[in-house]
């Protein structure tokens, strides 16, 4: 290290503990520093301070801690340190209220990023409903007299209550996902669909059965 930082080491020390007053350990002080002075150097410089009683030392145990000697600084009347608590409070209060605020909009972000686009909703939702208008086809053919085996007829009702089923769902979920989409987006729903290429039940003149 050459003199002219060597020298420059005690003032800088000084500064970074005025800055921070509060108590670190000559190792804190070395690494805080970016390890800018040797280690040698920062004991040297810490011990020439206290000396200087520009510093305080306090010893716990076998480790050593130093800060800014408080006394030259000018004492704080109650009023204002009173009005500082209520600043803290304050800030604190703000701080958890944005911190809460955060929380929320990260899972509306992440329940929206697990969902379904709307295109993706709604190509599924046509094709449920190809599924399910062949399937009402199919059963009220079964229904109209023809022979079948009471184990066909029960496949073909369970396969149309799981497709009416998935349609209700995905309906739900296309309906929650456009909620969410309308709430930021500056036009009307039925806007909202045209420019999308969402088609309804209602266009189709069809419902979800009960």
């Amino acid at each position: 290290m050459s003199k002219a930082k060597e020298a420059a080491a005690p003032a800088k020390i000084l500064q970074y503990m005025l800055d921070q007053n509060r108590p670190y350990s000559a190792g804190d002080v070395f690494n805080n520093l970016h390890k800018e002075f040797g280690k040698t150097c920062v004991q040297r410089c810490l011990d020439q301070l206290v000396t200087e009683g520009k510093l305080v030392e306090k010893t716990y145990g076998k480790q050593k801690t130093y800060v800014i000697n408080q006394s030259q600084f000018p004492d704080v009347d109650g009023s204002e340190l009173n009005a500082l608590d209520k600043e803290i409070a304050e800030v604190q209060k703000q701080l958890q209220e944005s911190q809460s605020h955060c929380q929320r909009l990260n899972s509306e972000l992440s329940a929206l990023n697990s969902s379904l686009t709307a295109e993706q909703a709604s190509n599924q939702l046509r094709e449920l409903e190809k599924e399910t208008g062949e399937m009402n086809k199919q059963l009220t053919k079964l229904k109209s007299g023809d022979r079948v085996s009471p184990e066909e007829c029960k496949k073909v009702t369970k396969a149309h209550t799981e497709a009416v089923r998935h349609w209700r769902k995905r309906k739900r979920m296309t309906t929650d996902i456009v909620n969410a989409i309308l709430e930021g987006y500056p036009k009307s729903k039925k806007q909202l669909f045209e420019e999308v290429g969402i088609e309804t039940d209602e266009d189709y003149g069809v419902s979800v059965p009960s």
